[in-house]
């Protein structure tokens, strides 16, 4: 299973660094994301469907790092937490980096938490916790 994981984030780094530079592939995106997923911020709970509605919300959201003036997101850590045989949690940590012209160069250090599901020999995310993504950027000057 962890060579299938790795697989998956080496793959997720590529797609998002990919669409931060405009390049949004929305089937491959998609590849990455089991059928129904779930999501947990501070902001709540939620779940959803990997369809158009998803697509939509990745396409907003890479618009808007763009405009706060994200420039790479690169992944610095990568630890598996076995679940059993089919399943287990991801931590990623991950180094975002913004720079705008009234923000010089700024490295930001934040953990994402991935549920991954290994399904007909593919890992598949299908859910993530998260910190509170506003509050570090509000601290760093970001936003």
């Amino acid at each position: 299973m962890e060579a299938e994981v790795r697989k998956l984030f080496q793959r997720y780094e590529s797609v998002f660094r990919r669409s931060l530079a405009g390049d949004f592939d929305k089937a491959e995106a998609a590849r990455l994301y089991a059928s129904e997923f779930i999501a947990a911020t501070p902001a709540g709970v939620m779940a959803g469907k990997n369809d158009e509605t998803l697509i939509q919300a990745m396409v907003q959201g890479y618009d808007h790092y763009r405009r706060i003036g994200t420039r790479e997101m690169r992944i610095r850590d990568l630890r598996l937490s076995p679940i059993d045989a089919l399943h287990c949690v991801a931590h990623v940590g991950w180094t975002a980096t913004y720079a705008r012209d009234d923000l010089p160069e700024t490295a930001i250090d934040f953990d994402v938490h991935y549920l991954v599901q290994l399904r007909d020999g593919a890992a598949k995310v299908f859910g993530w916790m998260s910190g509170d993504e506003n509050a570090l950027l509000k601290r760093y000057g970001v936003i």
